[in-house]
């Protein structure tokens, strides 16, 4: 069993990396973009679409101020992206947002970023793969029914991928991500030549009309739903942080590679998210939310499902031809890779807090293919709970997006202030303290403009769905602190003390257990012989008369020169009695070690242990729990765990009991120890 899982393990996963090859899973920009850029890009598939379907509520005479929300968010964008490139330059250590606060405001800020960075990826995870499902829905309408089904699959598709190491990932995924900025700006420059060329492109639902349940907003109402509108359309920024947390994955100049990676990938982002936007007004596509309204054909029937606002547009631009599917399949395929950004950062988000110990150990250390394996696994469960929870429906889930990423935008910019100002407090040189004031103004901008949009998500999302997300960051961000008290706690009991280095129990009785003589047991006898304790006993229970008189006899014929100790167990309980005794030996000696030797056999196959009771490790399971009491586990393979016969080892007979040797199978008055 445990080979074929092996076996599994590797075809699914490739083999293991040696530790010193980690230099070779380094990534240079043209594969580092679509692994870390591909969140950013992606949100270009639903970013519009999101503040349509807000605008909706009020009517086709608010879709004008669709241009007005677009322009902030490339704004924004804009801001953010200069802001993150100096982070990128002062931070190269991979801790991003979460080092930046930590080291400049507070290990409370910092688990607060870390808190909302984690709840985000998870959030990643579900909207993207949902959001690029529906895409393919789009597309193939047929699928609509088999939704869920396909989105838990991809999670665990992709999970595999990144499981298999970094680097294979980028390859994986560099195609499709190039692909889809193919396709968007080509349907771009071909949606261009056609209006040039006095084509009416019309999408599908230009005609339509759209009903809402409430009436038109006006006044406080309307600036209210603009902002609500705006504040969706930021999910494009979503992702924009990846690449401060994924600098050590960059080849060397890491922190220059990463800023011209980041540079990258906000030029192509607000290109592309203009594009279909501008295609969108010019189209006339018409889109609302179901649960505020619905869409009525020309002929008065009420439309019950949508398109996305990509797959209109580019219906409009190519109509149902090979360029509308091939833009429909690589939007679908880069909103399901944006996925790969969160399995990217999460789990080096999850190493850096597990190292600084908010998070367990295991989250710490590298698996078989130098990826954080751990991490991944954690993360893929999370996400799954979430998409089964919200059925993978992208207008609820993107109500919990937003506020965890701009919280950890606006912290960090109000870092990085406060790390420009601790350098030039120290800096003389004219030049470098220039360069510290033109990042700070950069960063000062980021944090006005992170910090207003925060402001604007908390008062518009958060009755919508946003309340869950802050309710999911503070439960995280106390687990982590019960957590760190724990291994501070552990530390300090485990600190030793100079009086303690020479410390030595005053006696050692050793007891080892019997249930029947056999090889086992024998075995178990000369270790416990071998480590020359001041008393040792055979110690067994009895829960049957004629099976422990049978044991008796077999003591008395094999002449084994060890008192054999007899306890009474009237319930037939094995663990209580072993216990008890044990502590009557602690409750005499208290100063005193007790070590007790467990034989047992180990089978090879899985069916072989059902069919073997597990007392040994129930019995082993109690004892940790007692002070100064050791447990040494003496195995006995058998065949079908083994694999092959071998002879039996001299201590191991029965005249070895007798004669006394040690693990060298030398007698006892020949050892060195002796």
């Amino acid at each position: 069993m445990p080979q074929a899982s092996s076996v599994l393990k590797r075809v699914l996963l490739g083999r293991p990396f040696r530790s010193d090859s980690l230099g070779e899973t380094l990534l240079s920009k043209k594969l580092a973009l679509p692994i870390f850029a591909s969140d950013a890009m992606s949100s270009v598939g639903y970013a519009t679409q999101e503040i349509m379907l807000v605008l909706a509520v009020g009517g086709l005479a608010l879709y004008h101020f669709t241009w007005w929300a677009a322009l902030g968010v490339v704004a924004v964008m804009v801001v953010v992206v200069a802001s993150y490139r100096q982070n990128v330059r002062a931070y190269q250590s991979g801790g991003g947002d979460y080092e930046v606060a930590t080291v400049n405001i507070g290990q409370n800020a910092g688990l607060t970023v870390a808190s909302a960075l984690a709840v985000d990826y998870v959030l990643t995870v579900a909207v993207s793969i949902s959001s690029g499902v529906d895409q393919l829905t789009s597309a193939f309408n047929s699928l609509r029914p088999f939704k869920l089904e396909i989105v838990i699959g991809l999670i665990v598709l992709i999970a595999l991928i990144n499981l298999r190491g970094v680097r294979e990932s980028g390859k994986a995924f560099a195609i499709p991500v190039y692909g889809f900025v193919i396709g968007i700006l080509g349907m771009g420059a071909w949606g261009l030549f056609r209006l040039l060329m006095g084509d009416d492109l019309r999408a599908p639902t230009a005609d339509y009309e759209v009903h809402h349940a409430s009436a038109a907003p006006s006044g406080f109402l309307l600036i209210f739903l603009v902002l609500r509108a705006f504040a969706s359309g930021c999910t494009a920024l979503t992702g924009t942080e990846a690449i401060a947390n994924g600098v050590p994955a960059f080849k060397k100049p890491k922190s220059k590679n990463a800023a011209t990676t980041l540079a990258m990938m906000g030029a192509i982002a607000i290109a592309m998210f203009g594009t279909v936007t501008a295609l969108a007004m010019k189209t006339q596509v018409r889109i609302v939310d179901p649960n505020e309204g619905y869409l009525v054909a020309p002929d008065g029937t009420r439309v019950t499902g949508q398109d996305t606002v990509v797959a209109q547009v580019a219906q409009a631009v190519f109509g149902r031809s090979l360029p509308f599917y091939f833009v429909a399949f690589m939007t679908m395929i880069i909103l399901v890779l944006a996925a790969n950004t969160a399995f990217n950062g999460f789990p080096v988000l999850a190493s850096i807090l597990a190292k600084d110990r908010f998070l367990p150990r295991q989250l710490y250390a590298r698996g078989d293919r130098l990826a954080f394996s751990n991490g991944i696994i954690v993360l893929v469960g999370a996400a799954l709970v979430l998409v089964i929870a919200f059925d993978a429906d992208v207008t609820r889930l993107i109500q919990l997006y937003i506020i965890g990423v701009f919280v950890a935008f606006t912290l960090s910019q109000f870092g990085m202030i406060r790390h420009w100002n601790r350098h030039l407090l120290t800096e003389r040189d004219t030049g470098e303290r220039a360069r510290m004031k033109r990042s700070r103004i950069v960063n000062m901008l980021g944090l006005l403009s992170t910090g207003t949009v925060l402001v604007i998500v908390i008062l518009t999302k958060f009755t919508h769905g946003a309340y869950l997300a802050a309710i999911a960051m503070g439960i995280l961000f106390l687990i982590m602190k019960l957590i760190r008290r724990h291994y501070d706690h552990v530390r300090v009991e485990l600190r030793v003390k100079p009086e303690e280095t020479k410390a030595l129990p005053s006696r050692v009785h050793s007891i080892v257990l019997v249930s029947n003589v056999h090889k086992p047991v024998l075995r178990a006898l000369a270790f416990a012989r071998a480590t020359r304790p001041d008393s040792l006993v055979a110690l067994t229970v009895n829960v049957d008369d004629s099976a422990t008189r049978k044991l008796q006899e077999q003591w008395d014929r094999f002449d084994i020169p060890l008192p054999l100790v007899i306890i009474e167990s009237p319930y037939r309980d094995i663990t209580k009695p072993v216990i008890d005794y044990i502590k009557r030996i602690r409750r005499d000696s208290p100063r005193d070690l007790v070590m007790v030797f467990v034989p047992e056999y180990v089978v090879g196959r899985w069916w072989e242990k059902l069919l073997h009771n597990h007392s040994a490790a129930r019995l082993k399971s109690r004892l940790l729990f007692l002070p100064n009491v050791m447990t040494t586990s003496v195995p006995w393979q058998l065949q079908s765990a083994k694999g092959l016969t071998a002879d039996e080892p001299q201590w191991s007979r029965p005249g070895s009991v007798r004669q006394g040797v040690d693990v060298a199978g030398r007698p006892l008055s020949e050892s060195p120890r002796g």
